[in-house]
């Protein structure tokens, strides 16, 4: 697995894991695929264990897969943000194996939901859901309280259940639920939300975490199930994310077609 997860707890305020890579290069290849649209494919080998790579691809697919990984213009943000969020779809796969979760975006900025995770009980009923808003920034603090706060405090208040509802249909009905819209339209989502953050740092540590998530518990009250908090300690973001940029491209390259 190209991301390794290290759990921590702050009870009762929140839990979650440290992100490192112990390989970079496999990193890269995992993101190749999900950039050449192969993620539905890889999360049935994520799921299964399979030792097992990508499917056969195309010429236009890894065009648009090495766009996807080329850095727009001087701000290199897009570009980062999505590969942070297809390391945050990885690591909720290896944190919750067997929950549902959208598939990355493949494209750069998209608006609405970074994620969304859908947990089923053994009658196939949604007992959470859990939205997710992943940063890849040198300003963490700053993007956590000016950003992802007011985020979550929106949807406390019931916004975006009309995207929500939608978004689970179809994960639902890629699951191949039974009853993929009414299971969605079932969802009480002001009792079933619950919220995950995944910010990239220079450390994770006991005391850098109460700071770096300070307030978390007032602006998503309840129990600590509701509050996930997720770390990738990266210390030169930018020069790292342009390296790994650099290898998907060469491992998209390098696919058959």
């Amino acid at each position: 697995m190209p991301i390794h997860l290290t759990p921590f707890v702050h009870d009762p305020l929140w839990g979650g894991n440290t992100w490192s890579v112990p390989n970079d290069d496999e990193l890269a290849s995992w993101i190749a695929w999900v950039a050449v649209g192969q993620a539905h494919h890889i999360a049935t080998i994520l799921h299964a264990a399979m030792p097992s790579g990508p499917l056969p691809t195309n010429a236009d697919a890894k065009a648009d897969a090495i766009a996807l990984l080329t850095q727009a213009g001087a701000d290199p943000s897009h570009r980062d943000g999505w590969m942070f969020q297809v390391m945050s779809w990885l690591a909720a796969h290896r944190n919750t194996p067997g929950a549902l979760i959208a598939l990355p975006h493949l494209i750069h900025a998209e608006k609405g939901l970074d994620g969304l995770e859908i947990l089923l009980d053994a009658s196939h009923a949604v007992v959470a859901t859990v939205i997710f808003e992943d940063k890849a920034t040198k300003n963490s603090r700053k993007t956590i309280r000016e950003d992802v706060w007011p985020e979550f405090q929106k949807f406390e208040t019931g916004l975006g259940v009309n995207r929500m509802t939608q978004q689970a249909t179809g994960i639902l009905a890629a699951a191949q639920h039974p009853a993929p819209s009414e299971a969605a339209s079932k969802i009480v989502w002001k009792t079933s939300r619950r919220y995950r953050v995944s910010i990239t740092a220079e450390n994770s540590t006991l005391d850098s975490r109460k700071s770096l998530f300070k307030d978390y518990e007032t602006t998503v009250p309840g129990v600590i199930e509701r509050r996930r908090a997720e770390v990738f300690v990266v210390g030169d973001l930018r020069t790292w994310m342009a390296k790994l940029a650099t290898n998907s491209i060469a491992q998209v390259n390098a696919m058959n077609h």
